[in-house]
């Protein structure tokens, strides 16, 4: 986790979550629309920068120039603030992924049946993500990532990782330059969503292609497929 999500809401709908208000950033009703997001096409990622918020299209995926292997696409929250690699971003580079949901695979015998997973009522999640700021300029491949966390408590059956979603409330913080690494540790324990806030389905396998962009692509899967 994570390889694959969905942000098919409008803006609308997360800046309302959010409790944002129409003269804090560009409101949009048209919904986004994308219901199978893969690594390394550009993602709306919302950050702060000189005490606004920006929503800006940023390359999911970070392979600074020393980094000779594909862009990394997670960091675990467990070691992302401490590590060489990903502390300069915990410091100075935090975002969030506006999503509904995201994609994980299960091994069911020798095949793969991939499931939606998302909140039970239906609310706009928040990944908690870092990465290479000013947000608003193109770094090529020094993008971001979506931070994770344990799913040790109720989704391990799927997967042992999920993204950390950090809940509406604390957003705000998590964002802020006044917000100290030592701080934002903090939060992404406290404000973590507990894994018993989310349920799943099975879906098509058709996610699989990132050529597959439709709806029917998180409607739930009643009998198996080849």
């Amino acid at each position: 986790m994570c390889g694959r999500f969905a942000q098919y809401s409008s803006r609308d709908e997360y800046f309302d979550a959010l409790g944002l208000k129409p003269d804090e950033i560009t409101f949009d009703p048209e919904p986004i629309g994308r219901f199978n997001v893969a690594p390394g096409t550009k993602v709306l990622l919302l950050s702060e920068r000189e005490d606004a918020l920006h929503l800006d299209p940023v390359f999911w995926g970070y392979g600074p120039e020393w980094w000779d292997k594909q862009p990394l696409i997670n960091a675990r929250g467990e070691t992302a603030a401490s590590g060489r690699m990903f502390k300069p971003l915990w410091n100075h580079g935090r975002a969030i992924v506006p999503a509904d949901g995201w994609f994980e695979w299960q091994k069911e015998g020798g095949k793969k049946q991939p499931f939606f997973i998302y909140h039970r009522k239906k609310q706009p999640l928040f990944f908690a993500a870092i990465g290479k700021q000013p947000y608003g300029q193109d770094h090529g491949k020094e993008g971001f990532v979506i931070v994770t966390s344990s799913s040790n408590q109720g989704m391990v059956d799927i997967h042992d990782r999920r993204p950390l979603v950090i809940a509406a409330d604390a957003v705000r913080e998590w964002l802020s330059a006044d917000t100290s690494p030592e701080r934002a540790e903090e939060i992404a324990h406290d404000a973590a969503i507990p894994e018993k806030e989310f349920t799943w389905h099975p879906v098509s396998k058709a996610v699989g292609n990132i050529h597959n962009q439709g709806k029917e692509l998180i409607e739930q899967l009643h009998e198996a497929t080849d």
